[in-house]
């Protein structure tokens, strides 16, 4: 009797598919791996395996052949500190901080079409009463960050702020409904500091600055006085700072995720360095550009000063300081 031979060999589409998968899985990897170029990581124990979400999230862009989006909480104003920084405007380190993440995008684009967009998520407004620092400053500082984007022809950057959610309300108010809809309580926050080493880092880095502000420009007091209450508004910050990640995280649900704060691995968010500096916790919001002859880094003012660095004006609008 005749019997049909049996193959196994897959069908031609199915070996098709799987090249494509396979090719996207491929093309997924790449595109992490250009964001992993500049990880901020709060450790580097060997041990500790990169959060797979990040992966799952460009691979569904890539999937759906999408713009890869990412977001990222920060830019919300110069400290008012005068030891720190050089006014209440964005300066050279706000553009090389914008700059990087347009070449980050670029990069993307490189090797996948539909390219990439980080959407600038500023944080100024959420906490600036806490950190000294007038809405009137903020805002100047938030329009010359747009200005920033638009005359540097940043066309992978946009910006979306507490203004855009809460309009109609006084500032003041802003903040209250933030903290009403999406907050925590202190007292969860105090006990996730004392128990979880990410949440310690991030509460010691926060009281680092805030003291170092509180003790030039904060009410007068014994240096354990000011210690003291900067521990509270360092409490007070990270509170709507987390806050102001979760309304984000609900505004933009399949983002990729980015923090300017080192973060863990294990992290759902990735940890970026965007200027280089000395200090990994450095922000240009904190700082100023001082430029070697060769390279930029952010520094204090008060140390560039000190090394006897000159002001200098980039486009006659972003100030850094030169030892050249």
């Amino acid at each position: 009797m005749f019997q049909a031979s049996v193959t196994t060999q897959e069908p031609e589409w199915a070996w098709s598919e799987k090249n494509q998968q396979q090719s996207k899985h491929a093309l997924a990897e790449q595109v992490l791996s250009l964001v992993l170029a500049k990880i901020n990581v709060l450790s580097e124990d060997s041990q500790q395996k990169l959060n797979p979400v990040h992966f799952d999230r460009i691979l569904n862009y890539i999937q759906l052949n999408q713009t890869i989006e990412m977001v990222l909480p920060a830019f919300p104003a110069k400290s008012s500190n005068p030891e720190k920084t050089m006014g209440n405007l964005p300066d050279m380190g706000e553009v090389l901080a914008l700059k990087f993440l347009q070449t980050l995008c670029e990069k993307i684009k490189s090797i996948y079409a539909p390219g990439a967009q980080v959407i600038i998520c500023s944080d100024g407004r959420v906490f600036s009463d806490l950190v000294l620092v007038d809405d009137t400053d903020v805002t100047a500082y938030g329009q010359q960050i747009e200005a920033a984007i638009k005359d540097l022809n940043l066309s992978h950057l946009k910006t979306f702020n507490l203004d855009d959610v809460f309009s109609g309300l006084s500032y003041a108010q802003m903040r209250e409904q933030l903290v009403s809809f999406y907050g925590r309580s202190i007292d969860e926050i105090r006990d996730s500091v004392k128990s979880d080493v990410a949440a310690k880092s991030l509460f010691n880095g926060i009281h680092r600055f805030i003291l170092e502000d509180q003790m030039v420009i904060g009410e007068a007091g014994s240096k354990n006085q000011v210690s003291k209450r900067s521990k509270q508004i360092a409490y007070q910050v990270i509170q709507r700072s987390n806050a102001w990640s979760d309304l984000v995280k609900r505004q933009f649900p399949e983002t990729l995720r980015l923090s300017i704060h080192p973060q863990d691995k294990s992290s759902e968010k990735l940890g970026i360095k965007l200027v280089r500096s000395g200090d990994q916790w450095r922000t240009p919001w904190h700082s100023v550009a001082l430029y070697d002859g060769r390279n930029y880094m952010l520094v204090q003012r008060k140390a560039a000063e000190a090394l006897g660095a000159k002001p200098r004006m980039f486009q006659e609008k972003y100030a850094y300081y030169s030892l050249v």
